[in-house]
Parts: C-alpha cells; structure tokens; sequence
C-alpha cells in the first residue's frame, strides 16, 4: 500500500510504466535515457581460459575501465555524466567477471602437439604460410597473429603434430612447425 495525500491506495497497473516514463527522469530524451543503460557484454559460456600475458591484459583493462568511469564521475551535468559512465561501468562488470572466472593456462611443456599456448605454424591448400599463437578468447587477435582456443582451425590443430594434415579438399591445413 502506498499513502498518497494522507490516502492510502493499492499500487495500480500504470505505476510500473510512470516509473520507467523519461517524463519522470533527469534525462533530456528516451534516447539519453536507453545511451546509459547499455547491454551486458556476453559471457562465453566456454572455460575462461587465459595465458600469463592474457590475465594482465585483463588486469590492465579492468584498471583502465575504472579510471575512465572515475574521469566520468567528475562530469557536472548530469546526462553527460551518465553517458560518458555508461560503457566503463558495463566494461568494468565483464572484466570483473572474466578476472573472477579466469584460469591461467601455464606454457606447453612440449612443442611435440599443440596445445593452448602454443605457436603454430601451417600451410594452406592455397599455398598460405599462417602462423598463430592458441589463446582465451579475450585476448585473441587474428591480426596480431593470436586466435583463440575455441576458433575452428584452433580446435582442428589441437592435439596435432607438425606434419599432421587437418581439413578436407579446399580446407586442408598441414602443419609446419610448433612452438
């Protein structure tokens, strides 16, 4: 029950929806208001695998997440300040939660197979040399020669020795060499 005026009343079916009313907020517009609450960032639902280098990355994201929302903080009007919040607090709630389910995968012992953390080396049908490293899928970056552990071609080579062929007709990769 809510006393209104003195009056007791029953919470009514449009109570809900004044509340979500921009009408009702400090924002300028509907659309401020949905620029600042942003979308969780999805969890994979594969093993939070990671090397060394992979958790501090993360550790250092989370940090720079962190400062960015302080810097945010300090803005005086209001709907700026909820906008320029919005993405360091979504980051800062995914990197806490990849940092909380992190495991530190340590260095292959042996280059004989591959396995997470390794530098793999292959050839393509097409002629392609390819060289990629096997890492979690934050820090996975094809462009700067890493993929990660859940990626196709990754998952066809684990397991793999140098010489072994994965792949059928157009889609067949050797390998040349692991590290």
């Amino acid at each position: 029950m809510e006393v209104i005026g003195g009056a007791r009343r029953a919470p009514g079916p449009f109570d809900r929806i004044l509340e979500l009313s921009v009408a009702f907020t400090k924002e300028d517009s509907a659309e401020t208001a949905s620029e600042t609450l942003l979308p969780d960032r999805p969890i994979s639902p594969h093993p939070n695998l990671v090397t060394e280098a992979g958790l501090q990355a993360l550790q250092t994201q989370l940090q720079q997440a962190r400062e960015a929302y302080e810097a945010a903080q300090a803005i005086d009007d209001v709907n700026e300040k909820r906008r320029q919040s919005a993405v360091p607090l979504r980051d800062v709630r995914y990197l806490t939660e990849r940092l909380r389910t992190a495991q530190v995968v340590a260095k292959p012992e042996s280059s004989d197979t591959v396995a997470f953390g390794s530098t793999v080396t292959f050839s393509r049908a097409d002629g392609r040399v390819q060289t990629y490293r096997i890492v979690g899928e934050d820090e996975a970056d094809p462009k700067a020669g890493s993929i990660s552990f859940v990626a196709p071609v990754a998952r066809s080579l684990m397991g793999k020795a140098a010489g072994d062929v994965v792949g059928s007709g157009a889609q067949e990769i050797e390998i040349v060499s692991i590290a």
